[in-house]
Formats: structure tokens, C-alpha cells, sequence
């Protein structure tokens, strides 16, 4: 494949839900339209459909394509799209890499999943087989918690080193030291970013480039003013801004992402329906605690 290995994702990364009809459950590609142009207008440096927020595990193939034609089509270019790849076989995530390449993505996700935990060798086939199919950069995505499969950043940084295309890394596993690993083992040239929302002041404190994060659907100015006060050295400020917003972001990862996000933007005035089964919708009294933290968020 032609690699286009230069592309470079910097300050936060919005994860957008899928929406579903509160009638029948379908795809709401016009809302997912809405959510994306929201977070884009707000002022998000790209947008990651299709992760854990995204629900994609839970969508049949016809939807997923769906989902990652009509992201791409509502980015519009305006900022990168990084489609999530997450599949139990290797044959299905080059299939879904492939169409994400083709429907205009920017760069692919890519979540190693196995009902059987996966030694190295497989890992290192699986990552290789996506990045070969593709001509797009792939983020590694390390997130012990959800796929049971934890990359180590030794493991992580061979792959970046062997595989022109592999070059940047999502870091999930909530292990600051995780990340710095990562810089020490790269002498500083591996973008990493950060995925676990309570560590974002931390995180970016260790050099994070960006962080990938749900809070802009419910929280942007927050989120994109920690960036801004990081950027211009102001420790004092980003301290101040992140502590304004940490009790909401540890609400939504106690939550559970879609339930807490979805229920969070019909507070916020788009209603995006409910979370696929076997979630279930948030419940009325977490629901009004989270709209008490909202507000308390906002000042």
C-alpha cells in the first residue's frame, strides 16, 4: 500500500454516540449528523466515530458501515476523522479498515478483541494485517479494561518501529506510567494520547499530544479550555478548569459511556434515544445527579 504515515492528531478528539430511533431502535444518521457538527462547531481538533461511546460492538455490519459513511461525510473534512475498528477477527477489521479508508477516514482506531486472550505473535499479525490492507495511519488502542488484551508499551513501540503506517497510540489502561514508557522508549518522537478521562490533566502534563475523550458531547468549552491553558504553559488555569469539570468525568466512566453521554445530551437538548440492549437507559435519580454536576461544572 501507499502510506500516508505523516498525518498528525493533536487536542482533543471527540468520541460522538451513535444515535437510534426512540421508535424502533434504527440508525439516527441525522442526528448523528447534528452531534458531529455540534462538536466541530464547538471547537474539537478531530472526531473518533465509532469507539466504545460509539457503541459499535453492538451495530451489525450494514450499520457500522452506515455509521462510519455518514461521520465522514458529516466531518466533511473540516477536521480529521478517526474511524474505531474493534473486531474479534482479523478478517473483519482489515473489511471494516478498508472501508473506512475509502469512505474518506483520516486515520483508523484499531482495538485488538479475542474471546481468547491473544499471546504477542498474534497481537503483532493482527496490527500488521490492518496496516498493510490500508494506506491511512492506524492508532494503536490499549484498553485492558473492555477488550481484555493488554499491550504493553514495549510491545506497542515494536509495532510502531516494524510497520511504516502504525503511528500514534491511544493509552486507556489508566497507568500514567504507561505513557511515560512510551516517550522513553521512543526518545519523545511517539504521539500518544490519552484515554482515560481523569487523567487528562496528568496526562498532558506527560506529553500527551491529545486526548480522546466523549466529555466535548457534554462539557467542550471545558475540555477545549484545559488544551488552551496546557498549550500556553498555564499549569495554574488547567488545574483550575480540570477540577471545574473531574467530577463530571468521573460520573461518566463510573456511568458507563453511552448511557451517561446519551443521557447527558438530552439534558443538553438533543435526544439521541437510548443505549442498544443489553445496556440500559440511565436511570431518573443518576440522571438528575448528572445534570446537578452539569451544572455545577458550568459555574
Amino acid at each position: 500500500m501507499t502510506t500516508h504515515p505523516t498525518t498528525v492528531l493533536e487536542g482533543i478528539i471527540a468520541y460522538p454516540v451513535t444515535p437510534f430511533s426512540q421508535t424502533d431502535g434504527s440508525l439516527d444518521l441525522d442526528r448523528l449528523t447534528t452531534l458531529i457538527d455540534r462538536l466541530i462547531v464547538d471547537g474539537c481538533h478531530a472526531v473518533a466515530p465509532l469507539g466504545s461511546t460509539g457503541e459499535s460492538t453492538y451495530l451489525d455490519d450494514a450499520e457500522w458501515y452506515a455509521v462510519a459513511e455518514a461521520s465522514v461525510a458529516a466531518v466533511a473534512g473540516r477536521v480529521p476523522t478517526v474511524v474505531g475498528i474493534a473486531d474479534l477477527t482479523t478478517r473483519s477489521a482489515v473489511r471494516r479498515a478498508r472501508f473506512a479508508e475509502q469512505a474518506g477516514a483520516d486515520v483508523v482506531m484499531v482495538l485488538p478483541l479475542s474471546y481468547w486472550r491473544l499471546d504477542e505473535a498474534e497481537v503483532v499479525r493482527h496490527y500488521t494485517a490492518v496496516a498493510d490492507a490500508i494506506g491511512i495511519p492506524v492508532m494503536i488502542y490499549n484498553n485492558p479494561a473492555t477488550a481484555g488484551i493488554d499491550l504493553p508499551p514495549e510491545l506497542i513501540h515494536r509495532l510502531v518501529r516494524e510497520v511504516e503506517n502504525i503511528t500514534m497510540v491511544k493509552e486507556s489502561s489508566g497507568d500514567l506510567q504507561r505513557m511515560h514508557r512510551l516517550t522513553q522508549l521512543s526518545d519523545g518522537a511517539l504521539p500518544f494520547y490519552n484515554g482515560s478521562n481523569p487523567l487528562a490533566l496528568a496526562a498532558f502534563a506527560a506529553g500527551a499530544a491529545g486526548w480522546c475523550t466523549a466529555a466535548p458531547c457534554l462539557i467542550p468549552e471545558l475540555t477545549l479550555e484545559l488544551h488552551r491553558a496546557v498549550r500556553a504553559g498555564d499549569l495554574d488555569g488547567a488545574r483550575e478548569v480540570f477540577h471545574r469539570q473531574l467530577p463530571v468525568l468521573q460520573f461518566l466512566l463510573r456511568g458507563g459511556l453511552p448511557r451517561t453521554v446519551k443521557a447527558g445530551l438530552a439534558l443538553r437538548g438533543l435526544d439521541v434515544g437510548v443505549p442498544r440492549e443489553p445496556l440500559l437507559p440511565l436511570d431518573p435519580e443518576r440522571t438528575a445527579q448528572l445534570a446537578r454536576l452539569l451544572a455545577d461544572s458550568a459555574g
